[in-house]
């Protein structure tokens, strides 16, 4: 008899281009786990939401599957309430299906990925992965999303088959809206595993996949708390006030306006303060643990549970006067008592006015007074620090700079911001200031090496530590990054636009204005790339750029100036073009795709409309918002919803119904809060538009859109003339829906003379009845309506509350 004992089948990892997701078990219903599982619904998975049987139910409540899942779906249902949402279509909350870990673990054996989200604690992960392995296929991915347990401690005890495909998946909240996702695989996860979730958190849940090491808060929290333990640290040390420190360290220096102390009040004090001591006490050999050290007055808050915004107050508390108007108060962090919120106000704060960052961190460096050395010292401490995280964290400085754009909205990365002030001055000023650099700054500066990245023929490219040379980025291949064509010679350009050549006959129009507003420059570089392909022979023409907005509209500030002006003969001119060329989108020998991301709005929505074809991100609210300012849309939007719902109608329809939707779109001016939602209220439409959900593949989606209908034989299609409007028919009802909400106060009568002119451009003007009209037709009355709301007060009122404040104002 052989009693040699057999050595375990080798583990059966499918490759990762092979593997498929079709359902997601999510386990762990709270704030997290309740948004990751909306957010794989969010891209049409099946989703199994579970969580512990509600406690402390009567034995009557037991025996019933509604009270037994109450707790999971109460925890959805909340996250359904929050705001932003987090889905892009409530729709969408039906590929959701929720149960308890006691009833309906066995759904486990139909599920693709395991994701477990449950409470911080080790020994429970583990009881959960203990039952996890009953019920999972051979092969099934099973991750966590920790964000600070050893991956490595919980896969312990657990077979072969489960270890090799088991990783960290490190979500930020909230996962819909925050890009990063950590990779953290243990020493046991097959590459196939690792290399499949790198590439489906990027492709399909639209993330910014950072690979990590298995070390105490893995990289974006890593570093982020220490940047907010630094914050505190001068703040106290240099004797700032919390609106000062807020008023230098949010969109000044590149990173989110709620900068440091508002941010903290959103995501709650209590979570800041388990990160900083889960870092002190992680990290003993950490050279800058002291700073991480929890203050005791930030102790005092947390047991008074000051928390921010869940517990109503903390490092800010939002009041009432007597006659209910709100404002905010700040705390006074030596005191602990609470005072009117100040404007901050320096010639370091001034510098906001210089738009591009990397300039305005320059010049920043630069500054003496109080607050240019409180941002020169952060600086420091933040340089410093990452550069002696290398090789701890990661073995490359990109992953760093990654990790803190997509986790906490930093525009620039740290390294990319040492570029940006300059390697060599910097470390000159840390090494005065008594700031250890690591010996690799030292050696790359040495071997002539004097920025941690450079663009090589249009391909960014990183220094490589190890080999000390430059390598390209990984996961860019096949990404459109117009950042590195800006070296390079565009095909065409102006003060404010460019064109340029991103490859197989494909021309590209971007722009860089205020808000990337739309005016005569933006308008000249549309036209010009169109011109050029046409004449030249180009293949097509994509609108896009990288820039956070797509475009906040026409360039209103020119507008108001010829309105107040009176110099209509201008301003009709300048309508015009605006209409012939978003026309010419939609009539031209070449198609013409644009590529919304973020704000599209009036005139960037109307762009949207006219192209061939919208490539849009998930991302994107876009809508007709030129009600808001006392308008209609003019560059084509309220004659395209008309042609819209001129061709919704079919035989036997009463027709009202379809044009009144649209002219609701445009009146209450809708914005939609996803480009799915886009499709919902009209602006998108599904025929010709897609979307995607990684904003980073946008441009390269769009080109290859314009490929596509080239390759399929586009042909430059003639002017509708086939419209069909309703006149007064349609007038008599558009005109008492509009009186409906006047009455019911829902309007003003300013409102109400705009919903008048929106409907009788829409309607065909007084016609005596339905009609066949032309587009030319209808832009004719859309411009008409425009210049007459132009000449009105109350517009002008409307316009200069936009352009001086920033706030919409209701007269």
């Amino acid at each position: 008899m052989n009693t040699t004992a057999q050595a375990p089948a080798p583990v059966q990892v499918v490759p990762a281009k092979a593997r498929k997701i079709k359902t997601v078990a999510v386990l762990g219903s709270g704030v997290m786990g309740s948004r990751i599982a909306l957010h794989f619904a969010n891209i049409g998975l099946k989703v199994y939401l579970l969580d512990i049987v509600t406690p402390n139910l009567s034995e009557a409540d037991a025996q019933k599957p509604s009270m037994r899942n109450k707790l999971v779906n109460d925890a959805l249902e909340f996250a359904l309430k929050s705001n932003p949402s987090p889905v892009y279509d409530r729709s969408f909350v039906s590929r959701i299906i929720t149960g308890n870990m006691e009833d309906n673990l066995h759904w486990l054996q139909h599920a693709d990925w395991v994701i477990e989200v449950v409470v911080e604690r080790l020994d429970i992960k583990k009881q959960v992965f203990e039952k996890v392995e009953k019920y999972r296929r051979p092969g099934t991915l099973v991750t966590s999303n920790t964000s600070g347990i050893p991956i490595r401690l919980m896969a312990e005890g657990r077979s072969d088959d489960f270890r090799a495909h088991f990783c960290g998946t490190h979500f930020f909240n909230p996962p819909r809206y925050l890009r990063l996702l950590e990779i953290i695989p243990t020493a046991d996860t097959h590459p196939e595993v690792v290399e499949f979730l790198m590439h489906y958190g990027d492709v399909f849940l639209g993330k910014q996949t950072v690979l990590c090491k298995d070390t105490p808060a893995f990289i974006a929290n890593r570093v982020g708390v220490f940047s907010i333990a630094a914050v505190i640290k001068l703040m106290q040390e240099m004797d700032l006030t919390i609106d000062e420190v807020d008023a230098l360290t949010g969109t000044l220096i590149g990173k989110p306006k709620s900068a440091t102390f508002r941010t903290t009040d959103v995501v709650g004090l209590d979570t800041m303060i388990k990160v900083m001591k889960g870092a002190y006490d992680n990290l003993p050999h950490d050279e800058y643990r002291d700073v991480m050290q929890v203050p005791d007055w930030i102790l005092k808050m947390d047991a008074n549970k000051w928390w921010g915004d869940k517990s109503g107050q903390g490092f800010f508390k939002k009041i009432k006067d007597a006659s209910g108007k709100k404002s905010f108060e700040t705390l006074d962090w030596k005191t602990l008592e609470y005072k009117p919120s100040a404007k901050v106000k320096s010639a370091t704060t001034e510098l906001k006015n210089i738009e591009d960052l990397r300039k305005r961190l320059q010049a920043i460096a630069k500054q003496t007074d109080k607050h240019g050395a409180f941002l020169r010292k952060l600086t420091c401490y933040v340089s410093s620090y990452v550069s002696n995280r290398i090789p701890e964290i990661s073995d490359e400085l990109y992953r760093i700079d990654d990790a803190m754009r997509a986790g906490f909205g930093w525009e620039l990365g740290p390294f990319e911001q040492w570029d940006a002030i300059g390697v060599e001055a910097l470390v000159k000023e840390m090494k005065e200031a008594g700031f250890k650099v690591n010996a690799w700054v030292d050696e790359m500066l040495a071997a002539g090496h004097k920025t941690f990245y450079r663009i090589e023929n249009g391909i960014k490219k990183y220094y490589d530590i190890s080999t000390r040379s430059y390598k390209p980025v990984p996961g860019r291949e096949g990404l459109i990054i117009l950042e590195n064509f800006a070296e390079q010679k565009p095909v065409w350009k102006n003060a404010f636009a460019r064109i340029d050549d991103i490859g197989d006959g494909v021309l590209n129009v971007s722009w860089n204005t205020k808000m990337n507003s739309l005016g005569g420059e933006v308008i000249e570089a549309i036209n010009k790339a169109i011109d050029i392909a046409e004449q030249q022979g180009w293949k097509g023409v994509v609108l896009g750029h990288d820039y956070p907005n797509f475009s906040a509209g026409a360039n209103l500030a020119m507008i108001f100036m010829f309105a107040l002006e009176q110099e209509f003969e201008e301003l009709d001119m300048a309508v015009r073009a605006f209409q012939n060329t978003t026309m010419r989108c939609r009539y031209s020998a070449i198609p013409v795709v644009a590529a919304p991301h973020g704000m599209t709005l009036g005139g960037g929505c109307e762009f949207a409309m006219h192209s061939d074809a919208a490539v849009c991100a998930a991302e994107t609210y876009i809508g007709l918002v030129e009600v808001g300012v006392g308008l209609i849309p003019a560059g084509g939007g309220t004659k395209e919803m008309a042609l819209r719902a001129s061709d919704a109608y079919y035989n036997g329809d009463p027709m009202i119904p379809q044009l009144a939707e649209r002219f609701t779109t445009i009146a209450t001016a809708k914005v939609a809060t996803s480009a799915y939602e886009g499709f919902a209220i009209g602006v998108l439409d599904k025929k010709k538009d897609t979307v995607i959900v990684n904003q980073a593949r946008l441009l390269a989606e769009a080109k290859e859109k314009v490929l596509e209908l080239y390759h399929n034989g586009y042909v430059q299609k003639p002017q509708r003339t086939d419209i069909t409007v309703l006149g007064r028919t349609g007038l008599a009802a558009l005109y008492a829906g509009a009186a409906s909400f006047k009455v019911g106060n829902y309007a003003t009568e300013h409102d109400f003379k705009i919903a008048q002119k929106i409907a009788y451009v829409m309607c065909g003007g007084d016609l005596s009845s339905e009609t066949k009209v032309t587009e030319l037709y209808l832009l004719d009355l859309e411009r008409e309506a425009f210049l007459s709301l132009c000449g009105e007060k109350k517009t002008l009122e409307r316009i200069q509350s936009i352009l001086t404040s920033g706030k919409p104002l209701r007269n």
